[in-house]
């Protein structure tokens, strides 16, 4: 008999099932967590199929992106805005993100486009001093004034022109010379929006300026400490830390601490 004939030899009985077993009895459940610079840390919880031999959960993990809005990050009403956060380590059942990305919601961005009005819109690349390369996107809309007549607010392709260098200027200005942390710092209350805002009033006069998207284009080498520093780790090691008990503490860091000696039972 040739090789590879009658391959229904091989196999078992035609009609016998296959055995179903549950898929979610193989995986395991992991906590994100967001970076010190937000007011909700906890944002979700991941599924993972548990290590078998040497695929380890840890490396199904890393990598994975999460779009989380502003308002479930900060307990606020800004709703358009939303971070996109990457994990990057695993702590036993926390999952460590960093930023990865910005962008606002499309209803939001289709309310801003207006007739009689001028769209103007930037795009910069930019290196942070920790040696994140971001791609900043602005936009803005030229405005009416108060005693104005006429119906349209059209600015020249010069004043376009010149609001654009602008809003490049001001957008390396504030990113160049700060590290991620700080650049995340100033898009949570859109400060860059309203410094653009305001610096360009004397060309023409804007409103509605916006950081529209931040991508990450390049990232340097992964440092366990700058992470644990960004979480608010790494730099509490040494400290004194007041609990009531040792169980206190697990809780609140969410790493096991070795209980204090007792002089007396």
């Amino acid at each position: 008999m040739a090789v590879g004939k009658n391959k229904r030899l091989t196999k078992g009985k035609k009609g016998t099932k296959k055995k179903i077993i549950d898929p979610y009895t193989r995986k395991e459940w992991y906590d994100v967590k967001a970076p010190a610079m937000f007011a909700v840390r906890n944002i979700g919880k991941t599924l993972v199929n548990k290590t078998q031999g040497k695929k380890l959960a840890s490396d199904g993990l890393k990598g994975r992106v999460f779009e989380v809005s502003l308002a479930d990050l900060q307990n606020d009403e800004v709703a358009f805005r939303k971070f996109r956060l990457i994990s990057e380590d695993v702590q036993g059942k926390n999952l460590l993100t960093n930023f990865h990305g910005m962008d606002m919601t499309t209803d939001k961005l289709r309310s801003l486009v207006k007739k009689w009005q001028t769209m103007i819109e930037a795009v910069v690349d930019v290196k942070t001093t920790d040696g994140f390369l971001l791609r900043v996107s602005c936009i803005g809309f030229t405005k009416r004034q108060p005693n104005q007549i006429k119906k349209t607010a059209y600015a020249k392709s010069s004043q376009c022109k010149n609001i654009r260098k602008r809003m490049v200027e001001i957008i390396t200005r504030e990113v160049n010379q700060v590290d991620l942390k700080e650049v995340v710092n100033k898009l949570i209350p859109d400060s860059i929006g309203r410094d653009i805002e305001k610096k360009c009033q004397s060309i023409f006069p804007l409103h509605d300026v916006f950081i529209r998207k931040v991508k990450t284009l390049k990232k340097p080498k992964f440092d366990v400490s700058k992470l644990m520093e960004l979480h608010g780790e790494g730099s509490a090691t040494g400290t004194k830390v007041e609990r009531s008990g040792a169980a206190a503490a697990s809780a609140a860091t969410g790493t096991f601490h070795e209980p204090a000696v007792q002089e007396s039972v």
